[in-house]
């Protein structure tokens, strides 16, 4: 890869796009055409279905890149950023192009569009060529955290250092969604090494597809969590024109990218772990090495729902109540209780008695008996 033999301090970074374009010594990005025609990406992707359901709206996205070109009539940027110090002007394109990818406004006359062009759109500029900075890279990252942005779009590959590893964390701790290409295949040999900060653990890391759905042959296999479109791509392009045949997995991560926002806007409540879950287990299934869950697939991103986000959470477990609060056995009394046996002995006597009264009294009276009188026992008459 590009740059692995620069100093420590500033490694190289390589645009996620093929081929690599030379840096321009001033700013004349690549010529751009006036007319485009719909792709097989922005058909197989077909975000517009879900457009009834969210466009985005409410999420702001965070285009970590070249620059974009705002002058574009299909860009809408919300805010911008420039760690160049050399203005805001997209140089090389790249950037206009991913931002075009992810928000580009619908236009009746024009066949293209982005996948979430209800976004608000953030452009962080960190580099001018084909190669920046990984400390900018970085700087970049936390600066779209700390302006707020719910995605960030990461169409770079670079090496991993403490510096970028701690910017992604940054973001993450801070429930943000941190989408990265891939990478695209540098070594003669075709044998692949991990790039960054794709392959960091969190980060939704994005291959280039094939119109077929398998893995495009420059794809870097190592760590892809989905596929997005990314060869015969076309975009928004500096100058108000546009760039038809893009290839790369930086322009397949911005397809993923737009999905992300869909799904923020819809589903606000989700953690950027559930959100990154939901995409991977609504993408198409994979097809083979280094494709991951398969194509990215908006509408059942947006709208399945899954069992594990609807199970209710059981309340805790209350505390034990303090032995305080539970009252102790009292000790019997005995002595109550010798003297309640001896009045219930003496009232069932009482009520012996009277049932004897009740029962031999009127018998006496009629045999003629008197208290104190022996009884009449019968005469004998002779």
């Amino acid at each position: 890869m590009i740059g692995r033999a620069l100093a420590a301090s500033v490694l190289a970074l390589q645009f996620a796009a093929a081929p690599a374009q030379a840096a321009p010594v001033r700013c004349t990005p690549k010529k751009a055409t006036m007319a485009i025609a719909e792709t097989w990406a922005q058909r197989r992707v077909n975000a517009e279905k879900v457009w009834p359901l969210t466009t985005g709206r409410g999420v702001t996205v965070a285009v970590i890149d070249s620059g974009v070109d705002e002058t574009h009539p299909q860009i809408r940027l919300g805010g911008k950023a420039d760690l160049t110090n050399t203005g805001f002007r997209d140089c090389v394109g790249h950037g206009t192009a991913v931002a075009g990818l992810i928000a580009g406004q619908p236009r009746k006359d024009i066949p293209f569009h982005g996948v979430a062009p209800g976004v608000s759109l953030l452009s962080i500029k960190y580099v001018t060529g084909d190669r920046g900075d990984v400390g900018l890279l970085s700087k970049a990252i936390k600066t779209a955290v700390d302006e707020h942005a719910d995605v960030i779009n990461v169409s770079v590959e670079a090496s991993n250092t403490p510096d970028l590893k701690a910017a992604v964390d940054y973001a993450l701790e801070r429930d943000v969604v941190i989408v990265a290409a891939a990478g695209n295949l540098s070594n003669d040999d075709g044998t692949s090494t991990p790039s960054y900060p794709a392959a960091y653990d969190g980060v939704l890391s994005v291959g280039s597809a094939t119109p077929d759905g398998g893995r495009s042959t420059f794809s870097n296999p190592n760590a892809v969590a989905v596929l997005g479109p990314g060869e015969g791509v076309s975009s928004t392009w500096p100058l108000k024109g546009y760039q038809s045949a893009l290839k790369g997995t930086s322009y397949a991560a911005p397809y993923v990218t737009g999905v992300v926002a869909l799904v923020r806007a819809r589903h606000p409540g989700l953690t950027q772990l559930q959100v990154r879950r939901r995409i991977t287990l609504t993408a198409d299934g994979a097809s083979g090495t280094g494709t991951g869950a398969g194509m990215v697939n908006p509408l059942l991103a947006v709208t399945a729902v899954l069992p594990s986000e609807q199970v209710a959470v059981a309340p805790p477990v209350p505390p034990p109540l303090p032995a305080t609060v539970v009252r102790k056995a009292v000790p019997p009394d005995q002595r109550s209780m010798e003297v309640a046996t001896m009045v219930a002995a003496g009232g069932f006597s009482l009520v012996g008695v009277a049932l004897a009264a009740w029962v031999f009294v009127p018998m006496g009276r009629r045999r003629r008996w008197r208290p104190g009188s022996p009884p009449d026992i019968g005469r004998i008459d002779g």
